[in-house]
């Protein structure tokens, strides 16, 4: 499985100060995929809206990415432009997502409503905005289990089966992935 693993800064991408996106994401990965095996294609780039189209298009098209997770860029700032530029690389929509993530981060701060996070799906990939914060990311996608509120990644799984893509298993003790009883698999 080739996971895409994007950070969208202009500061960052120009050596101001250093992108802490890419290692929340592999870290979190690490600890929640259980199989397959994965191996990720990383980009730190800046939030332009060509240069982002032309990076999920490479991820996806060349690199054979089954999902692509973009950090940054999400906000209502004249430079934000991840979600266009997700948009415009779409074949289809997946809302639900972005709606899930806002949700959660609403347990969290009022500002959540100024998010403009989107997910879609182009040819056989998932493509996800998250949040550009550590905390942020961690939490959408493994959600807050007190609360009984799910993360994001549950749905991931499921998602990229019914593209074509891998089939994933998690570690329940970081995110339990969900599908229906018949599209389970007994375990590798």
């Amino acid at each position: 499985m080739i996971i895409g693993l994007v950070s969208i800064s202009d500061r960052a991408s120009a050596g101001v100060y250093k992108d802490e996106g890419i290692p929340s994401l592999k870290e979190w990965l690490t600890a929640a995929i259980a199989a397959p095996e994965w191996r990720d294609e990383t980009r730190l780039i800046a939030d332009e809206q060509p240069l982002i189209e032309a990076t999920l298009k490479e991820l996806v098209d060349r690199a054979g990415c089954h999902l692509v997770l973009t950090t940054g860029g999400t906000g209502p700032a004249p430079r934000d432009v991840t979600p266009e530029a997700t948009l415009a690389v779409a074949d289809k929509v997946m809302p639900g997502f972005g709606e899930q993530m806002r949700q959660i981060s609403l347990k969290f701060v009022p500002t959540a409503i100024l998010s403009r996070q989107v997910a879609v799906i182009r040819k056989r990939a998932l493509i996800i905005n998250l949040p550009g914060q550590p905390k942020s990311i961690r939490e959408t996608l493994e959600g807050l289990k007190d609360a009984g509120v799910h993360g994001i990644f549950s749905a991931v799984p499921y998602c990229v089966d019914l593209i074509g893509g891998p089939y994933i298993e998690t570690h329940e003790a970081v995110v339990k992935a969900f599908r229906p009883k018949s599209a389970q698999r007994k375990p590798a």
